[in-house]
């Protein structure tokens, strides 16, 4: 599956000022060069990558010491950069772009390492029922009988379906994984998630 974006600036050297979105998420990062025509390899921590295809504006970070790698390919620093995408596809298990200005093998491998952050704004909609992680972490998680069982500090991937990662009241992340709440996060453990009010109900015992 290849996908072109359309409606780019013609210009390779964009010159514009970097404007940090505040909703910035990481949501992958560049693994090294794909081929010789400048193409780039990237690893997604979602199996999910629909935020990495329908974002044509990727901002990233370099890991430290990149900036020697960097100016070998002309770039003046390593401070944080925008990258605008103009093809993305799925290529194996992982996913491979091509990158406005990045036109050979040396300049995508200066790219090696770099974070990739996209505005949260810029993710599709999430299908009725269907959340995405970022959202659900920090909010609040109560039972039906209104006790608090804490906040959710992460996920894990399961397989068929997510777990909650729950932080008790009164600990501080983080925390030994003993002490952690796993709850599954199916239909048959979690009655409502209200994002409006950053909170989960759950059927789930301060016992369990």
């Amino acid at each position: 599956m290849t996908r072109m974006l359309a409606d780019m600036p013609a210009s390779p050297t964009d010159t514009e000022a970097l404007v940090w979105p505040e909703d910035a998420i990481e949501v992958g990062c560049i693994l090294d060069a794909w081929g010789v025509k400048g193409w780039i390899k990237v690893q997604a921590y979602s199996a999910d990558a629909e935020a990495l295809f329908s974002s044509r504006r990727w901002f990233l970070r370099q890991p430290e010491g990149a900036l020697p790698a960097l100016a070998k390919a002309g770039f003046k620093s390593a401070a944080p950069r925008l990258l605008k995408i103009l093809a993305i596809r799925e290529h194996g298990e992982g996913i491979v772009a091509s990158v406005q200005g990045v036109a050979d093998r040396n300049s995508a491998e200066a790219l090696r390492g770099a974070r990739i952050f996209i505005s949260r704004a810029a993710f599709p909609s999430a299908d009725p029922n269907e959340y995405y992680w970022v959202d659900l972490i920090g909010l609040n998680v109560v039972n039906r009988q209104g006790e608090a069982l804490g906040t959710v500090e992460g996920l894990i991937d399961a397989g068929p379906h997510s777990v909650l990662r729950i932080t008790p009241p009164g600990m501080v992340a983080p925390i030994k994984p003993e002490l952690e709440r796993l709850v599954p996060f199916v239909a048959t453990f979690v009655d409502d998630v209200d994002l409006e009010q950053r909170q989960i109900t759950v059927d789930w015992g301060l016992d369990y």
